[in-house]
């Protein structure tokens, strides 16, 4: 099975206000997003791929909306909080957090946890805390999987290695996995790697050799779990990575990287038939 993942991460925010938004409204983003891909999408066989949409929570209503019967489209929300509403329990004090049960309810089957944003982002608040291991970033990050599995989310997990880490690879991306995925539904969880050492510009991507230890060492350690290259599946790149059959997917962002910056529905399916080769 192959996974093509979307991370949408905040494509929604207009140009005037520094976003890169041209392609709808912001009220009908997520609906237009999901009404331009979905038929592009119905010709290939979804026992081949699947795919999934992470939208900001704001658009998942809209966006589930547009969704139409039989859609190959499936929703995910950009991560939960660690800990949910139950009965008998905290009945929904979760002021500014996302509980693993409302995401489902707003109708994701999946939710993305430990993208690099989401890693530096908890990194940086429990560094003003003086706490500075990184596997306390890997202890939260494995009560939110266990979180949203418990609400009956699949869960793509991201892991990756910054440069100065680069040396230390295998400690590093070791410990993500054992710490991360520690008492987790092994079933349920599709891996991204992501090498942050190589994603931005001016940096030099990482080249087929290095994806292919990456992802072997990956299915080693997991027991042969799907591997997705997460460090961004574009047009210039999905024939290299569609050739590595240790890679089960790709993650796309943005679309376009220069002119008009941004996420265009035509232009992602363009990548997918060149990952999938029709």
């Amino acid at each position: 099975m192959k996974h093509i993942f979307l991370n949408l991460k905040r494509f929604d925010i207009l140009p005037v206000l520094g976003g890169v938004n041209r392609i709808a409204p912001v009220a009908s983003w997520g609906s237009f997003i999901v009404s331009e891909t979905q038929k592009g999408l119905t010709g290939y066989d979804k026992g081949e791929v699947e795919f999934v949409d992470f939208f900001p929570e704001a658009h998942l209503i809209p966006a589930a909306d547009a969704r139409a019967n039989g859609s190959p489209v499936q929703l995910g929300c950009q991560g939960v909080f660690r800990d949910d509403v139950a009965v008998g329990g905290n009945f929904g004090a979760f002021t500014t957090n996302r509980p693993a049960s409302i995401a489902a309810l707003l109708g994701c089957t999946w939710t993305l946890i430990g993208h690099c944003e989401e890693r530096g982002d908890k990194a940086g608040i429990l560094a003003e805390a003086g706490v500075t291991d990184p596997a306390a970033v890997n202890r939260l990050l494995n009560k939110e999987i266990k979180a949203a599995q418990k609400a009956g989310l699949k869960v793509l997990y991201c892991i990756g290695e910054k440069s100065e880490e680069q040396e230390a690879w295998q400690q590093v991306l070791g410990d993500q996995l054992a710490i991360g995925l520690d008492g987790v539904d092994m079933s349920k969880v599709v891996i991204a790697y992501e090498p942050i050492w190589s994603i931005g510009p001016g940096k030099t991507p990482a080249d087929k050799p290095y994806i292919e230890k990456i992802a072997r060492f990956v299915k080693e350690r997991t027991g042969g779990l799907d591997v997705v290259y997460g460090g961004g599946l574009k047009a210039d790149n999905a024939a290299m990575l569609a050739s590595i059959p240790e890679i089960d997917g790709g993650l796309i962002a943005l679309t376009r990287f220069s002119g008009e910056i941004g996420f265009y529905p035509e232009e992602y399916l363009e990548i997918i038939r060149l990952y999938m080769g029709h």
